[in-house]
């Protein structure tokens, strides 16, 4: 898939799942149950076991296009390499990288990297980071998506950390593009209610796109 239409499918679902998990097993039935519930962009984390296999897998299950797959955790261009080798549409970074952002670039998949301050937010865009990745999120709150945008209105961001259903109307309506949310939304995963996680899912959605309609 193209690079600008992975982006574009991103920011129009508006919800990136943050999944991690003990397991390959778990892992894919987070996934399952997030797509469900209308999240079609997942971000596998590199702390899940076996991840790029993991990777491999959903990317077979979901090669109609239904699903945008995304590595998260990826501290290094040689992870970013490896999950796009193993059919990541896309990388995340807690942190700026800039070996990682040379790579994406040169093959054309979208790159997200964390950033906490203005000079890592240009120094980001400045080489080629696609989404700013505002984290951790929750040490700042929805006002610093409209701080950032005072000066850098050209900064497409998307908050991860502390976002969740009752708050993510917020994030929205300051300016972000979509948001990412982890345990917020995954967490029926720990007593084995996937079912919780397809309706938490729904809920998200159903937020973003009224907060976005009432802009």
């Amino acid at each position: 898939m193209e690079k600008e239409k992975i982006l574009t499918k991103l920011t129009d679902a508006g919800l990136v799942a943050v999944v991690r998990a003990g397991s390959a097993d778990e892992a894919i039935r987070i996934t399952d149950a997030c797509l469900e519930g209308g999240c079609p962009s997942i971000e596998l984390t590199f702390t899940v076991p076996e991840a790029h296999r993991v990777i491999e897998d959903l990317a077979k299950q979901y090669m109609d296009g239904s699903m945008l797959l995304g590595a998260g955790t990826v501290l290094d261009s040689e992870t970013a390499r490896i999950a796009i080798l193993s059919g990541a549409n896309y990388i995340v970074s807690p942190a700026f990288n800039a070996e990682t952002a040379r790579l994406c670039g040169r093959y054309r998949v979208p790159y997200m990297a964390g950033c906490m301050t203005v000079t890592e937010v240009i120094t980001a865009m400045e080489a080629g980071v696609d989404i700013i990745k505002i984290f951790p999120a929750d040490l700042f709150g929805p006002t610093i998506i409209k701080d950032i945008r005072g000066p850098l209105p050209q900064a497409k961001m998307m908050p991860t950390g502390g976002v969740e259903v009752s708050n993510v109307d917020q994030w929205i309506r300051a300016g972000a593009v979509a948001v990412g949310a982890g345990s917020s939304l995954t967490k029926g995963a720990k007593t084995g209610d996937f079912a919780a996680i397809t309706e938490t899912a729904k809920q998200f959605i159903a937020k973003i796109r009224e907060a976005r309609a009432a802009l």
